[in-house]
């Protein structure tokens, strides 16, 4: 763009689209848009410095090098050419008439007109031509271009083809003018008329508004430029249609038009990747959601087991507890009992208060316990064996939905790295399920469970050993009577000795008891929780890989979302400013 013809708030506004669309251009870099499309947004940028670009579209012979031709006047492009040699064409100003080929697809041509010196021309390939190479062409130059010239013939109007390139030339936001070229051929004002109309309408209809429509011949014009009859030449001229055309580009478009369109045509590119950026984010978030939806459930599925366990715990131990209730009121019932005057003699047989205390208080204690504890240990295996049975089922869900959609071609990588994740979390969770041996795990639970509390003092003779613990620790401490009944104090011992002896033999119980069971709850509570804390840890473990990457691609996906939100904003807020500094002119 020349900027000398700019105001200083119109290059402060160039200068912050020149910034905004690089950091437009970084964002949508982060989409898998394809590389071309965003080639587009990077040359659009780069033509904000470059002079008004006017690209020629159509259908293969409709008259697009005839037309610029005529409008040059001059014959500067071959006419006629098969689609099979068509080309690219750059028109542009240079002291000499000259050509310079870039490659196969693409020519460079200089041509001293004083119009060329602030307007560029492309002529492309036509849109129906035989090699789809060029109609591929026409589309890359679509979207740098400034201005649209749609060149159409009058002989087959407004095609169902070229309503179609029409739409795909509006998705990326160019202002177009229709040019229905080759109007010798209607003999009539009626079809002139009906031409012309049903071009305006037609073109209303695709393109939202009523452009502007130029009918023309360009043969008519070009037989203009030839003749050297100054009246013949305008006659033909007039007739031809050239001189509103010819308008248009000089007066209609001046610079405050061309620099309005100029200054949006960047942005409508960037709005069309924007489009297609919000699409994938869309896509993702939606392929996202079942993940999401997966992995959450799962959490909720491992919470729930884990909340379960703390919660089903307490209450499994407390019936440990109350095997130990029982045993300890049975032993106060046989201090009671036995600790009396009429049982003198019998308290002086040690071997006999123990046999009698193994047999009314300790009975199958003992038995009972470890019954106990071994439901408990059922119980944890269970538990810890349903939950990955669970967890294995419903991955193995997800991981047969996602097979049914693998080698599609709309996936995208982020959407494969996650069916591949399924699979192989599933994989590991089916293979620890299938090899998951209860009688194993019952057994290894159950030395554990035995270590731990054979490791507390009380218990350092073994479960089994319970009654003759605390027997031998009762007859030793409580009831050494030998002595006294032995000096035949029988009074003494009827109103003092015994009930001392007796209080004292069912406090030390009580004492005893109360030990037993805060260490054999502590050993047992401390063991359960810490097995049951790593079964839950080892069960997120093994599904981490997974569910870490949806929730983290999860985020990202939302992060993109803002930034694509912003984008927009910063888009709008361009086309404001523009609409300010270059309003539209009136038409």
């Amino acid at each position: 763009m020349v900027q000398s013809v700019l105001t200083n708030d119109q290059l402060l506004l160039l200068q912050k689209e020149k910034t905004v669309l690089a950091e437009v251009q970084n964002v949508l870099g982060r989409f898998p848009l394809e590389d071309l499309s965003l080639n587009k947004l990077k040359q659009a940028i780069a033509q904000l410095d470059e002079l008004f670009l006017i690209v020629v579209v159509g259908e293969f012979n409709s008259g697009k090098s005839s037309l610029i031709n005529a409008l040059l006047g001059a014959e500067v492009l071959e006419e006629g050419v098969t689609p099979t040699t068509a080309t690219v064409n750059l028109l542009r100003y240079g002291d000499t008439f000259g050509e310079q080929k870039v490659d196969d697809g693409f020519s460079i041509i200089n041509y001293p007109m004083e119009l060329l010196k602030e307007i560029n021309f492309v002529d492309s390939p036509g849109t129906n031509a035989l090699n789809r190479e060029h109609e591929r062409l026409t589309m890359d130059y679509v979207p740098r271009s400034d201005h649209v010239f749609f060149i159409s013939s009058a002989d087959r109007p407004m095609t169902e083809s070229e309503r179609q390139f029409l739409e795909r030339i509006i998705s990326w936001g160019k202002k177009i003018s229709i040019v229905i070229n080759k109007a010798d051929i209607l003999e009539t004002t009626e079809s002139v008329e009906e031409v012309l109309n049903f071009s305006k309408e037609s073109a209303k209809h695709i393109l939202g508004h009523e452009p502007e429509v130029f009918l023309v011949s360009a043969r008519l014009a070009q037989k203009s430029n030839r003749t050297e009859d100054a009246q013949e030449k305008r006659s033909l001229r007039d007739a031809s249609g050239i001189n509103a055309l010819d308008h248009f580009l000089k007066n209609t478009l001046d610079d405050s038009s061309r620099l309005r369109q100029k200054l949006l045509n960047p942005l409508g590119v960037a709005r069309k990747l924007h489009e297609g950026a919000r699409y994938l984010n869309e896509l993702q978030q939606k392929e996202l959601s079942t993940d999401i939806a997966l992995a959450d459930s799962l959490e909720v599925m491992i919470s729930k087991h884990e909340k379960e366990l703390r919660d089903e715990l307490p209450p499994r131990l407390a019936e440990v507890d109350n095997i130990l209730y029982d045993f300890e009121k049975r032993g106060q019932a046989f201090f009671d009992s036995k600790l009396k005057l009429a049982n003198i003699f019998n308290l002086a047989k040690t071997d006999l208060i123990k046999l009698q205390f193994q047999e009314e208080v300790q009975a199958d204690v003992a038995i009972e316990i470890e019954k106990k504890v071994r439901e408990l240990i059922d119980w944890m295996v269970d538990k810890d064996l349903d939950v990955w049975y669970r967890v294995a089922n419903a991955l193995e869900r997800r991981e047969a939905e996602s097979q049914k959609l693998s080698g599609n071609p709309k996936l995208t990588e982020q959407t494969e790295r996650r069916h591949e994740l399924i699979a192989n979390v599933s994989k590991t969770i089916q293979t620890v399920v299938g090899g998951f041996d209860r009688k194993k795990q019952i057994e290894e639970l159950g030395d554990l469970v035995q270590d731990s509390v054979a490791k507390t003092a009380l218990f350092g003779v073994g479960a089994a050993g319970i009654g003759v613990l605390v027997a031998t620790v009762i007859t030793a401490r409580a009831l050494d009577i030998t002595g006294i009944v032995s000096a035949g104090t029988l009074a003494l011992l009827g109103l003092f000795v015994i009930p001392y002896k007796r209080k004292q033999a069912k406090d030390n119980f009580a004492e005893r008891m109360s030990e037993m069971r805060t260490a054999l709850r502590e050993s047992l509570n401390k063991t359960f929780k810490s097995e049951f804390n790593n079964s839950v840890a080892r069960l997120r473990e093994n599904i981490s890989p997974y569910t870490a990457y949806v929730h983290a691609e999860n985020e990202q996906a939302l992060k993109d979302q803002a930034a694509l939100a912003d984008v927009l904003e910063k888009l709008d807020t361009l086309n404001k400013e523009i609409d300010t500094l270059v309003p539209p002119s009136a038409r």
